[in-house]
């Protein structure tokens, strides 16, 4: 699964990665983004425009909200099939902006876990592939929230985890958030690990651990 991730990044760097995408002008970095709180995402709405989402999706015909802390990752072996996301899979998909995420190792003799921090080796920003939806309260309100899609580990990441983060290539961005309806066999060969060789990670202190921590020092290995 991916249940922490990073977005450092000055809106700057952000638009120099991203290209014709529309950036918010101003937004803090967050090292320690955990489920239920804002990610900045672009929706495939058709307007190619970030905004800030809830982690962890509750789709529109949800009657009870807090089955968002159950959907903060979509496996995307069965994201087709599967009622909470089959229909995002066919309409609603987004990038969610990051420029790491951490994972949690099982170290021979340790009681803890050890996490570790993941990124690009040439530490630039990236996008996850993530579904989208927006829910309706009773009261009126209304809530734009998304998922991660996860797939098999690669190479590097199968000695943290069985699962990695489905993280998609700059050159695929523009399929997965075509604003068209689309059938699951014209996007599901973007489920898939991301090359090993561009990663990188290094564990970090177990401060991570506690969502309220979010600061520099997170990142810095240990």
């Amino acid at each position: 699964m991916c249940g922490r991730f990073t977005l450092t990044v000055d809106p700057a760097e952000l638009q120099d990665a991203f290209g014709d995408f529309i950036f918010p002008t101003q937004f803090a970095p967050r090292y320690n983004i955990a489920p239920t709180q804002p990610v900045l995402a672009i929706p495939n709405d058709g307007k190619n425009k970030a905004d800030f989402f809830l982690w962890g999706l509750i789709p529109s015909w949800s009657k009870d909200p807090s089955i968002a802390h159950k959907l903060i990752n979509a496996r995307g072996e069965t994201v087709a099939e599967k009622p909470s996301f089959r229909g995002g899979f066919k309409y609603k998909r987004c990038l969610i902006l990051a420029d790491g995420f951490y994972e949690w190792k099982t170290e021979t003799g340790q009681k803890t876990k050890t996490p570790y921090f993941i990124h690009m080796k040439d530490r630039k920003p990236f996008a996850f592939a993530g579904l989208w939806d927006e829910w309706h309260s009773p009261d009126g309100g209304t809530l734009r929230t998304c998922t991660i899609i996860t797939t098999t580990p690669n190479k590097m990441m199968s000695a943290l985890h069985n699962r990695m983060p489905v993280i998609l290539d700059k050159g695929n961005y523009t399929d997965w958030i075509n604003p068209t309806p689309q059938r699951p066999e014209s996007l599901i060969h973007l489920i898939q690990p991301f090359p090993a060789d561009r990663m990188s990670a290094y564990p970090v202190s177990p401060l991570v651990n506690i969502p309220a921590n979010d600061r520099i020092e997170l990142i810095a290995p240990t």
